[in-house]
């Protein structure tokens, strides 16, 4: 459960640009730095309280680096990775895992968008995206985790119609105990239909 999805909005002003002027592209493996500092900037902002302080403040984008230099540049069809770019500034990424579960199937294991771009449709987007590539296979249905104590991203989620279906301890990153802060928990939100994230049935 390392996925753990930080969509918050809180505290976050809306940034007045065009939604329709952002790409949406698959990731390779030249741009494991890219999604690195974006995965480590969403951390940091938003896993205070669930990571320890210590790993946060450390080199998180070094260990990153190391996460996404392997995912991208192993891709065997099993995943997908889809950065957002605003003329060709990283604004955002998602990446899923397809068919994890044999119940809630393919897993929106990260889904990230920078935090001055928060509010402006990007993450919709993005979860569209993803939906879209678990629907194109033809089969299943999409889960993703996020932290118990991120409620605004629950907000995010039960407004695109899904569900929280299980509760679990989180798994610490890197399978390094010292990483985490307390016992933090995660919630698996599911969508047994990721059709209704791709035509707009789920709301906002």
């Amino acid at each position: 459960m390392s996925g753990l999805n930080a969509v918050d909005v809180r505290g976050t002003r809306r940034y007045l640009r065009p939604i329709d002027r952002i790409e949406l592209r698959r990731a390779g493996a030249d741009d494991a730095a890219t999604v690195a500092a974006l995965h480590a900037d969403s951390w940091r902002r938003h896993y205070r309280g669930a990571y320890s302080d210590a790993f946060l403040d450390g080199d998180v984008e070094a260990d990153r680096k190391v996460v996404w230099s392997a995912r991208l540049a192993g891709q065997d069809g099993g995943t997908s990775t889809i950065l957002a770019e605003d003329n060709g500034e990283p604004v955002g990424f998602g990446h899923v895992v397809f068919d994890d579960d044999p119940v809630w199937g393919a897993l929106v294991d990260n889904l990230h968008v920078t935090y001055r771009r928060k509010r402006s449709g990007i993450g919709t987007r993005l979860m569209a995206a993803a939906a879209a590539a678990v629907v194109g296979r033809g089969r299943g249905g999409l889960y993703l985790w996020v932290l118990e104590q991120n409620v605004a991203a629950q907000a995010f989620y039960d407004a695109r119609g899904g569900r929280p279906a299980d509760r679990r301890a989180v798994n610490p990153p890197g399978g390094v105990a010292g990483r985490l802060q307390g016992t933090p928990h995660g919630l698996r939100y599911v969508w047994s239909d990721p059709a209704v994230l791709v035509d707009g049935r789920s709301g906002t």
